[in-house]
């Protein structure tokens, strides 16, 4: 094993995007960096640059106006990358699924690889979905 894939393995970097949420599932995902839930426990570091994330975290119902972004933003993040879809919204358009102007989900845009339900998830169930995926995915 190289060092580049054991330091990938070992240190996972997300990216938090925003698609339009009303900010509960923010709150949440924010508070899985605070001392109380400590994701930095797994090695988990929060980035603001695609380029240096390993998994991008998506909350919020993805409108068409948004949809170009969030898979330009997911095409700059380096293989192997992974999805996490947070919250109602951002699964299945959650309560503006009927809205003319947004996706059914984050799914329909780019591939995900893990599905957190609530309105909002807790940060419990954020941290453990996220665990999870790394534990599936060899980290």
């Amino acid at each position: 094993m190289s060092i580049l894939t054991w330091a990938r393995t070992h240190s996972p970097w997300l990216i938090h995007f925003n698609a339009g949420a009303c900010n509960a599932c923010d709150i949440e995902v924010v508070a899985i960096l605070t001392p109380r839930f400590d994701v930095e426990r797994f090695g988990a570091l929060l980035k603001g640059s695609p380029r240096h994330a390993d998994v991008m975290v998506v909350s919020g119902s993805v409108s068409r106006k948004i949809r170009d972004r969030l898979k330009r933003i997911y095409e700059q993040m380096p293989d192997p990358k992974f999805v996490v879809a947070v919250g109602s919204c951002a699964i299945s358009g959650g309560v503006f699924q009927d809205c003319y102007n947004v996706m059914e989900g984050v799914d329909k845009i780019i591939p995900v690889d893990a599905y957190i339900p609530g309105c909002p998830p807790k940060p419990e169930a954020i941290l453990d979905g996220v665990v999870k995926l790394l534990m599936s995915a060899g980290y």
